[in-house]
Order: C-alpha cells, then sequence, then structure tokens
C-alpha cells in the first residue's frame, strides 16, 4: 500500500469516527441543558407560531363562507406546507441527520468492480462418434476405462481395443477365448501402462500395453464373473457377482491380501480415494460401503466402516471429490436417479440431487447409456451405450492453466459437517 491510499484511508478513519464522537457530545450536552417544563428555542418554529398566534386562529374564531373548491385547496395547501400542526413549544431537540459510516460512492463502487462469473456453456451434441459393435449391453460391467496415457480402453465382447487420443489410431491388445470370456471389465493402472482385464470365468489378467504382453492371471479369488477393477498403487481391487471384494498385491506370489465381505448381491461400482485410504464399493443390492485400510486384515473378512442403505437402485457410480478427501459423490441406477454425496468420516448424507430434473441432457445415444470415462485433462466425457456407439463430449471445455503453484495438503476442513446446502 502507497502512502497515498495510506493518507486516504487515515482520511476516511478520522471522518468516520468524527461525526460519531460528535454526536456523542451533542447529545450528552443537550439532555445536560434540558429540562422537560422549558421549551427549547432552538427547536422552535417561531414563524408557524406567530401565524397560528395571530391570522390562524382569526381565522378558526371568524370563519368565512368558502366554496367547497376553496376549502379543499386551502386543506390540501396546508397539508403540503406542514400546516396541520397543533404543538408551537418544543421541548427536545431534532432527531440528528444520519451519518452514513460507508460512503455511498465507495459502496457503489465495489459493487460495481466485482467481477460477474460467465456460465459455462456445455454442448448437447457430441463431437465424435465412434463404432463399438459387439459391446455387451450389461449395466453392471465396467467395459470403459481411460488412462492416464489418454488411451482409451474398450472391450467389445471379448476383444479389448486401445484408443489413442493423441492421433486417433486404435488397435487390439488381446482376444479372449470363448471358454473364458467375455471380457466383463477393464481398468487401468495409474502408469497409464499396465491394464487389468475381468473375466467372465472369475479370472484377472494384467498386461503391458507398451509390450503386448501378458504379465501375469490372477485366479482363485472369486468364483464367478469379476465385473468391477479398482487400482490403488500397487493393489489391484477386484469385484465379482459372488459379492466379494478382494485386494490384490500384484507384486507378489500369492496376490490376496484382504477380503471385505458386505454386499449381498454382485458388486459393480469401486473407486479408491485419492490418499488410498478409504475405498467406495457399490452393488446390486443397492447397498453403499465404505472401507478403511486401517481397519483390514488378512485373517477375516474385514468389516465395513460405514454402510448406507440409502439409494433405491444399484449403486455403479462412484467419485470421490480431488480436493475434499472425505467427500465422496454416488449415484443409482434408472429406479433411484439421484447423485448423494456423503461424508465418509461420518457416514452422513449431506445431500442428494435427482438427476431427471437438475442434469443437463446430452442427446445423441438412441439407447441406454452404459458405460462413461472421463479424459485425464478432465474436458471430455467418452460413454458407450447399447445403441454400439461410442460418442466423446466435450463436457468441460478446455482446462485452465493453473496461475498458482499446487498448494501443500491441508487438513480437511469440513470433515465434521454433517448437511451441506
Amino acid at each position: 500500500m502507497d502512502a497515498g491510499s495510506m493518507n486516504s484511508s487515515s482520511i476516511l478513519k478520522a471522518q468516520s469516527r468524527f461525526p460519531l464522537q460528535e454526536q456523542f457530545i451533542q447529545r450528552r450536552n443537550s439532555k445536560e441543558n434540558l429540562d422537560r417544563f422549558i421549551p427549547n428555542r432552538s427547536a422552535m418554529d417561531f414563524d408557524y407560531a406567530n401565524y397560528m398566534l395571530t391570522e390562524g386562529r382569526t381565522g378558526k374564531e371568524n370563519p368565512a363562507v368558502n366554496s367547497p373548491s376553496s376549502e379543499a385547496y386551502r386543506k390540501q395547501l396546508a397539508e403540503s406546507l406542514n400546516m396541520n400542526r397543533t404543538r408551537i413549544l418544543a421541548f427536545k431537540n431534532k432527531p440528528p441527520a444520519p451519518i452514513e459510516l460507508i460512503p455511498h460512492e465507495l459502496f457503489s463502487t465495489a459493487h460495481q468492480s466485482k467481477p460477474t462469473k460467465p456460465r459455462r456453456h456445455i454442448p448437447q451434441t457430441s463431437e465424435r462418434t465412434l463404432d463399438a459393435p459387439d459391446l455387451v449391453d450389461d449395466y453392471y460391467l465396467n467395459l470403459l476405462d481411460w488412462g492416464n496415457a489418454n488411451v482409451l480402453a474398450i472391450a467389445l465382447g471379448s476383444t479389448v481395443y486401445l484408443w489413442d487420443a493423441s492421433d486417433g489410431s486404435t488397435s487390439e491388445l488381446v482376444t479372449i477365448n470363448e471358454e473364458h470370456g467375455p471380457v466383463t471389465s477393464v481398468s487401468w493402472a495409474p502408469d497409464g501402462r499396465h491394464i487389468a482385464v475381468g473375466l467372465n470365468n472369475s479370472e484377472v489378467q494384467l498386461w503391458d500395453s507398451a509390450a503386448n504382453r501378458q504379465l501375469r492371471t490372477l485366479r482363485g479369488g472369486h468364483r464367478s464373473r469379476v465385473g468391477s477393477l479398482a487400482w490403488n498403487s500397487h493393489i489391484l481391487t477386484t469385484g465379482g457377482m459372488d459379492a466379494q471384494i478382494i485386494n490384490n498385491d500384484v507384486r507378489i506370489r500369492d496376490p490376496i491380501v484382504e477380503i471385505y465381505r458386505g454386499h449381498e448381491q454382485e458388486v459393480c461400482g469401486l473407486k479408491w480415494s485419492a490418499s488410498g485410504q478409504q475405498l467406495a464399493s457399490g452393488g446390486n443390492d443397492n447397498l453403499l460401503h465404505i472401507w478403511d485400510r486401517s481397519l483390514a486384515s488378512s485373517n477375516s473378512p474385514t468389516q465395513w466402516l460405514h454402510r448406507l442403505e440409502d439409494h433405491t437402485s444399484a449403486v455403479k457410480a462412484l467419485a470421490w471429490c480431488p480436493f475434499q478427501g472425505n467427500l465422496l459423490a454416488s449415484g443409482g441406477g434408472a429406479g433411484d436417479r439421484c447423485i448423494k454425496f456423503w461424508n465418509t468420516h461420518t457416514g452422513a448424507c449431506l445431500n442428494s440431487v435427482d438427476t431427471g430434473s437438475q442434469m443437463a441432457e446430452l442427446t445423441g445415444h438412441t439407447s441406454r447409456v452404459l458405460f462413461m470415462a472421463q479424459s485425464p485433462d478432465g474436458c471430455t466425457v467418452a460413454s458407450g451405450a447399447a445403441d454400439e456407439t461410442l460418442r466423446f463430449w466435450n463436457a468441460f471445455g478446455v482446462p485452465e492453466v493453473a496461475k498458482q503453484p499446487a498448494s501443500k495438503a491441508k487438513p480437511e476442513p469440513f470433515s465434521h459437517l454433517t448437511r451441506i446446502r
């Protein structure tokens, strides 16, 4: 702050304080000098008093005969000139004029200088459409994933294809034989190079996409198809139709390290928090579970941290807030239509949004949308539908360049709240 602004601010402070101080002194002195039986000359209107004692009283004692119009005009004139008063003497001071603490000019300028946030426009049509023949029409599977290397993986029947978003090239990763297929889930590892492929026969294959080579097969954990996958560093979490959730450490010979049991039907949604400490799982039983790794034990099935039963349809869509570690969003199926927001520390439902009336509709698919994935930059959303097409939507525009470096991790400030509006 320069000297000029400091001087102006000090002047404003002096002006704002001085009238208040002066008003207090006047009020105190006036109360000390006033008496309720002695009129205050400074508050009296002597011209009006003289009129009321002479002409006004004469007019009342000797009323002249006037026409109705003249009488109406006289009354209106008296009201306009405030001549209908009955008191002459004044026994108190006039009320002081209100003091403006903040000048109106500064107040209006501050409001005008506040920038208005422009409303974001979401295109209603897709910017690209690709054919996706043999895309399995099964809502409980997860056949689409977009990796950090900007490569989209999609399972069509028993074949996994890779589509490079940078140049639009397509390659085939693997085709599963009929005894093991079809493919029921795909999920990229955080490095954007390795990918997990869940199969209908309860096995999970790990592939190196750069070398186009299979690394290993995880078997023996599930008893039926594996429809959901989620990575947490070197831990691959698998969810199956047998209602089991298994944590696999892909670095060791015997990969199973933890088993979570809590769902009653197929597990169709899995998502780890950014910290890797909490896991959210959704199932066809309409249940949402929150699991904490600190409570995990390899000797016995792990008890859930929270069991949430607010949804009325299958819970598949799960997303953690990127800047608030304990905030989770979950979406139910067609019978539920709600996105719910949860505080995973307390298990409280913070808010619920009915998407039937509050979500923007993107038109283009001619059949129900089954799978969705978001690009690494967060701008584009890919959707696969039962009409066997894959569409790309520029839903969030061009990413803004960060003006400041990323700040250090801070403690979660809203962990104690139970509801947001």
